[in-house]
């Protein structure tokens, strides 16, 4: 019960802030937007720059914690193509929209306060270790795929969609923060104390911001059929891939650090961008949208149990 109470409560507390006033015509939709444009590519690139510039590389990239991770991640997207296609029915392009909210959960917006709130901000080089590769790795796969289930037949060259899925990947704010981090990190490029001391105050702003403005896009996002299609995407996102994470790090003798990083970011909710995946390619966008809020809405359940497992 502590957990619940001093861990997660405080977290999902700012993101229901956030919904009431938007319910409440506080906060309207040009105003969720501007907050969430704001978090999403500026603030949030920010601190992921600021981290990964600072990350230990050689001591913090584990293959160990890369595979207990991803290979959870990428069990969720298959068992969720499969389920679309072979349990419900739903054409290919809607069952990899459906496998990618599997696939990407919200490791940026709901793992990093609740890791930070449950075990403290010199735990999160794990986090942070898995989020460097989170966005351009499971982007990457999402488009690719995507993109070879549309492509089938049109005749585009392997150039040609090559370029569309690195466009689609570099443009991203959240992937040019990482990049960022990166140059600055293996150059050894040194930064100005005028320039880390305004970058943190925008990156002191990136999460709170982040979470009340995610409340107000829950808000639009209101459950509308599909149910039995829904409630198996966050069965797989809530619980089937933190619990192949859990095993995996417990057979690769991962460091008590690494396996609370690994399953805490695993147990989290699909993001806002598996729905912002679906609306790209406009499919199986109901799914998406509803899965996001009502898995959000589980985790507050599902995170108390996997934080009272862990060690």
């Amino acid at each position: 019960m502590t957990a619940l109470l001093d861990v997660i409560l405080p977290v999902f507390l700012v993101i229901g802030f956030g919904y009431a006033a938007a319910r409440a015509g506080l906060f309207n939709e040009s105003a969720v937007d501007g907050v969430m444009r704001f978090a999403q590519n500026f603030a949030v690139p920010c601190l992921l720059f600021r981290s990964i510039a600072g990350l230990d590389i050689a001591a913090q990239f584990d293959l160990g914690l890369f595979t207990a991770f991803y290979a959870g991640a990428f069990a969720g997207f298959g068992a969720g193509y499969l389920g679309a296609r072979l349990i419900f029915g739903r054409p290919v392009q809607d069952a990899v929209a459906i496998g990618f909210c599997c696939l990407f959960s919200n490791s940026l917006l709901l793992g990093l306060p609740i890791m930070e709130r449950a075990y403290g901000a010199d735990a999160l080089a794990g986090n942070f270790t898995i989020i460097a590769l989170h966005s351009p790795l499971l982007y990457g796969f999402g488009i690719t795929v995507m993109e070879l289930v549309r492509s089938r037949g049109l005749g585009h060259s392997a150039p040609k969609l090559a370029a569309q899925v690195l466009r689609a990947i570099f443009t991203q704010p959240l992937v040019i923060g990482i990049t960022a981090g990166f140059i600055v990190n293996l150059g050894g490029i040194p930064q100005p104390e005028v320039f880390t001391a305004a970058l943190d105050m925008m990156v002191r702003a990136a999460l709170p911001t982040a979470l009340f403005g995610l409340g107000g896009v829950l808000f639009r996002y209101r459950p509308e059929g599909d149910m039995k299609t829904i409630a198996m995407v966050c069965a797989i996102s809530l619980i089937l891939h933190p619990a192949i994470t859990f095993g995996l790090a417990l057979a690769l003798d991962l460091t008590t650090a690494q396996l609370r990083s690994a399953v805490v970011t695993g147990a989290m909710a699909p993001g806002v961008n598996a729905y912002l995946f679906a609306n790209m390619y406009g499919v199986a966008k109901r799914v998406a949208a509803s899965s996001v809020l009502l898995a959000t809405a589980g985790s507050i359940v599902t995170v108390w149990l996997w934080l009272a497992i862990l060690p």
